[in-house]
């Protein structure tokens, strides 16, 4: 039995580096995701300012000037798929559904990047705490009280570390969960608007 604990703690504490690791990486990539939510947001509003008044008192005789109001060139996913759908989607029904589609399938990898670090930022987090309390408790019963602060430094950075990463994930998550609501929502607006324009010419 003791060969038995003796590598179980061997497993475990072989884990608190690459924890350690992938903990750094995904609050680097939580900044990341932050930021270019944060640049999203900012695009998005300018957008919204420019044409969103449009698309909601949109008729099949205000399509040309929604067309000239959406800009010429853009980092907006959206826009782009707004501006193919007005250019191309016109006389194609299954053309216009197969947009929409695409469109959620591209978001949807966004969004599942911030549902991974809301759920793995937790775990990553209590597993470098659970590795790091072992010899903590060590170093309390020999009375090695500098290697269990040291070791109690280490539990309380990972336990924030992945709590700040959960709370992106998970911000970023509702946020861009809404947007994705409002562009399919938009985008099917304007493809039953440009039905209408078919069906009477």
């Amino acid at each position: 039995m003791e060969y038995i604990s003796r590598a179980l703690f061997g497993i475990a504490n072989s884990l608190l580096i690459p924890d350690i690791i992938l903990l750094i990486l995904f609050f680097l990539r939580a900044l990341v995701l932050l930021g270019g939510t944060y640049n999203g947001f900012m695009l998005r509003r300018r957008n919204n300012q420019r044409f969103n008044h449009l698309i909601k008192d949109l008729t099949p005789d205000g399509i040309e000037n929604l067309k000239e109001s959406l800009p010429q060139k853009t980092d907006s996913l959206y826009v782009r798929y707004l501006k193919d759908m007005l250019d191309n989607g016109k006389d194609h029904e299954d053309y216009t559904d197969y947009l929409i589609t695409q469109y959620e399938t591209e978001t949807v990898k966004e969004v599942n990047l911030s549902r991974l670090l809301a759920k793995l930022g937790p775990v990553l987090g209590l597993i470098g705490t659970l590795i790091s309390m072992s010899p903590a408790l060590v170093g309390l019963s020999t009375g090695d009280i500098s290697g269990m602060a040291y070791n109690m430094q280490v539990v309380f950075a990972a336990t924030v570390v992945g709590l700040v990463i959960s709370a992106v994930g998970l911000f970023t998550l509702q946020l861009r969960q809404r947007w994705l609501a409002q562009d399919v929502n938009n985008l099917d607006y304007v493809a039953r608007i440009l039905n209408q324009k078919e069906e009477h010419p």
